[in-house]
């Protein structure tokens, strides 16, 4: 690939075109010509020039094989146009440049466009400030406040242990202020500009967006009003394409199912569908990229050989537009693709294949610059080739973005109190009741509290280990020993002998053994009664019995 990669940043369409007219007077083939009897030294032809830098642009990653002759023919009318080339007798200015035998050359010098030095960023060009939960009114104490009396059992124990040893600081009592629709605006503009920062590669967006031309509102509804195809669904009708042209674009799109059965079909019929569109996005007064966007998608062009992070950059891009520009783009480069894949649809165009057709018909629709560019048709052709190859990617909602302004806001929203320079303990502020504040101690107090505080915890805990009914003989026995183990100073305060140890387990009486009773029977007794079969049995065992 010939000439360097200019990767994103601020004035790339300028380095671009800076880079192009350095690469085309230090490679293009010059020999001496003849023209009406006479020789003319260090000079081309006009189609030696567009063999030439067809060539040059087509190998060259910052343009790549997408570009056609027709769009090397318009640039090299624009180099004659500002100078970059002349013919041999000194004419410019004008873009008369064919694709022909008529002859050129350079001029002393081609004028390269000045790359614009700006002063350093100011405050007005920074990323906002993201507000964060530390954002809070500090309440200030009146007269004749109640101190609520701070009990510390095992719990709160373990909570103000986790306080470094030192000078304790001044506790305040703060309160969180409300998360407002303001708040929710400010969050999503400031965090969507810093992970567009962070996916292009920049240190700052300066020179490439304006973060004035952000709107927070528009982000929000991109990201949730969508339908299951990831469409924006808007909430005014009156924005959305007219109903003719979504007619032509289903036809179009869905051919030849898709057209309306009432309409007539004849012989070119989709040249005329495929025509009134075109008419339509053609005469839009914006880009559907608008034009305040501009400078970020062509930065994203320096990061097309990584696939998967331009996606993310386009994705991240195309959620700051409008969500009727956004609508119109999804559904317009829906449109494009399924036409490209339509293998039932007959050729639009007899000279050009249909997928060169789509990209350099509706290239300007999508993308160019409120000044006159001269590289914004090279420019847009790669942006919306890419786009139409990767639309399912590129035009998703930004999950990522979505997750971390939620996990944000979910964090704003769970804190609400904070004391500084010491653990925050949420039960001592009632909702019904009046705030509590804390005052300053020295060392030597929270050391005495400490110490006191832990043995009546400790105390406490022993107690309510002794005095807990519901636990069995077992696991109190084991507590006990445990507790043992560790606070042996305060087990023996509280069972200095062997007997208080073991009045804590009450002697139950012996267990009598149960006397043998006798299974109740089904039938009461009776006596044994000789049957008739028996009887007649020991008569006949007894002889001279009758």
């Amino acid at each position: 690939m010939d000439g360097k990669i200019i990767g994103p940043g601020p004035y790339r369409a300028t380095k671009l075109w800076n880079e192009t007219i350095r690469l085309f007077r230090g490679g293009m083939p010059l020999r001496r010509h003849r023209l009406h009897f006479r020789s003319y030294d260090n000079s081309f032809t006009g189609s030696e020039a567009i063999d030439y830098l067809h060539g040059l642009l087509k190998r060259n990653h910052n343009f790549g094989p997408e570009v056609t002759r027709y769009q090397t023919l318009q640039l090299l009318r624009k180099f004659m146009r500002n100078h970059v080339i002349e013919d041999v007798k000194g004419r410019f200015g004008k873009e008369d440049f064919e694709d022909n035998g008529h002859l050129y050359r350079f001029p002393p010098e081609s004028p390269l466009k000045p790359v614009p030095q700006r002063p350093r960023q100011t405050d007005s060009l920074a990323l906002p400030r993201l507000p964060r939960w530390d954002d809070y009114e500090e309440v200030l104490p009146q007269g004749n406040v109640p101190l609520k009396p701070l009990v510390l059992n095992s719990e709160t124990w373990n909570k103000r242990h986790s306080i470094a040893i030192g000078e304790v600081h001044e506790c305040k009592l703060i309160r969180r202020r409300e998360i407002t629709a303001k708040h929710l605006d400010q969050i999503w503009r400031a965090m969507t500009l810093a992970e567009l920062q962070r996916v292009l590669g920049l240190q700052s967006l300066e020179g490439v967006l304006d973060s004035k031309h952000v709107n927070p509102k528009h982000i929000i509804h991109n990201v949730y009003c969508v339908n299951k195809q990831g469409i924006v669904v808007l909430k005014n009708k009156a924005d959305d394409l007219p109903h003719w042209v979504l007619s032509a674009m289903k036809c179009l799109a869905n051919w030849p199912n898709g057209c309306d059965s009432r309409q007539p079909m004849y012989p070119g019929f989709e040249r005329d569908v495929f025509r009134t569109v075109a008419e339509y996005f053609q005469r839009l007064k914006e880009p559907l990229l608008t034009f305040q966007l501009y400078d970020v998608f062509v930065n994203i062009l320096g990061l097309l050989q990584k696939q998967q992070v331009a996606s993310e950059a386009v994705q991240m891009c195309c959620v700051l537009l409008p969500p009727a520009n956004r609508r119109k783009l999804q559904l317009l480069l829906r449109l494009m693709t399924r036409v490209c894949h339509n293998t039932t649809l007959p050729p639009l165009n007899d000279a050009i294949a249909t997928r060169t057709l789509m990209a350099q018909t509706f290239s300007r629709c999508i993308l160019s610059s409120s000044d006159e560019v001269d590289l914004d048709e090279l420019l847009a052709t790669k942006l919306v080739t890419f786009m139409m190859d990767n639309q399912e990617v590129a035009l998703q909602v930004p999950t990522r973005l979505q997750k971390s302004v939620e996990e944000h806001v979910s964090q704003l929203r769970r804190v609400q109190i904070k004391y500084a320079g010491a653990d925050a303990d949420m039960s001592v502020l009632s909702p019904s009741g009046p705030p509590t504040f804390c005052r300053q101690i020295s060392r030597e107090e929270f050391e005495e509290q400490r110490v006191s505080a832990s043995q009546d915890a400790m105390v406490g805990l022993l107690e309510g280990i002794i005095q807990d009914e519901n636990m069995s003989v077992k696991d109190k026995k084991k507590k006990l020993k445990q507790f043992q183990r560790s606070y042996p100073e305060i087990y023996t305060r509280r069972f200095p002998t062997a007997e208080s140890e073991a009045a804590v387990f009450p002697v139950k009486p012996p267990k009598l053994k149960p006397q043998l009773m006798f299974r109740s029977l089904k039938k009461p007794f009776q006596p044994f009664q000789r049957s008739w079969s028996y009887r007649a049995w020991s008569l006949q065992r007894i002889p001279g019995a009758s």
